[in-house]
């Protein structure tokens, strides 16, 4: 089951900074959003980050797809809250992958 996740994750990684996962990156306006569509290091973070949003809004159920979604809305304001500044993002999405991550092995745990 793990390994669908990780193939769409390698797919998305070769994709061009063009297009983050979580938006397309032409006509972006806001400041953040310009920095991630600028920075292949900061695109890659975001497509891990909708890789696993997306991948646990479908395995989560209804109650902790309601969380997942309050938590990412949460989020974002807060990476919007870095504008530009590359090092503010890098942190904000190390965070947030880390609570993905997390949340993903625990759902992983329980197996089948």
């Amino acid at each position: 089951m793990l390994r669908v996740p990780a193939a769409a994750l390698v797919l998305l990684l070769a994709a061009g900074p063009a297009r983050a996962a979580s938006f397309p990156c032409e006509g972006v306006q806001a400041a953040d959003e310009k920095a991630v569509c600028a920075d292949r290091a900061l695109n890659d973070l975001d497509v891990e980050m909708a890789v696993r949003f997306a991948i646990l809004k479908e395995l989560l159920p209804m109650g902790g797809r309601g969380k997942l979604r309050d938590d990412q809305e949460t989020w974002l304001t807060e990476r919007r809250a870095c504008g530009a500044d590359a090092a503010c993002l890098r942190e904000a999405y190390a965070g947030r992958l880390k609570t993905l991550r997390a949340v993903f092995s625990e759902f992983a745990k329980q197996g089948p």
